[in-house]
């Protein structure tokens, strides 16, 4: 079974969380669900490295990550691979991006953030997010 490490970013603003819809494509577990943004760690990259260059390609999105915003690890099966997802809380004074590989994306309040229909690895973020454990 192919294993992917990739990273993930909690993108917040003005107390809202941004959450981004996957298009249909290659894996059926994951298609139209809602995830936190981000992608694939390649060789020689840090977390926060992979994830500011994946939020620019993906969304036109420069933001500053370091280590200290790391926020979890969430390491789950689907039926087609196996993920090992790092996250990171990413605060921003600017929400704007350009949505380039998403469907759709609708910032959320914590509390209204059940009501997606979420990736199963992102739903423990969510829940994480819902007891108040936002750093």
């Amino acid at each position: 079974m192919k294993h992917f490490h990739v990273v993930g970013a909690i993108i917040e603003h003005d107390g809202l969380i941004l959450c981004m819809q996957r298009p249909a494509g290659k894996y059926p577990s994951t298609d139209l669900k809602w995830e936190f943004p981000g992608g694939k760690i390649e060789e020689g990259e840090t977390g926060p490295e992979a994830l500011m260059r994946e939020l620019r390609e993906e969304m036109d999105m420069d933001v500053s990550v370091r280590e200290e915003d790391y926020y979890c690890t969430v390491h789950h099966v689907y039926p087609e691979f196996e993920l090992t997802m790092d996250l990171y809380l990413c605060r921003v004074s600017e929400p704007h991006f350009t949505r380039k590989e998403h469907v759709a994306h609708v910032w959320l309040p914590p509390e209204m953030m059940p009501a997606l229909d979420w990736a199963a690895a992102d739903y423990p973020v969510v829940e994480k997010i819902l007891g108040g454990n936002i750093k």
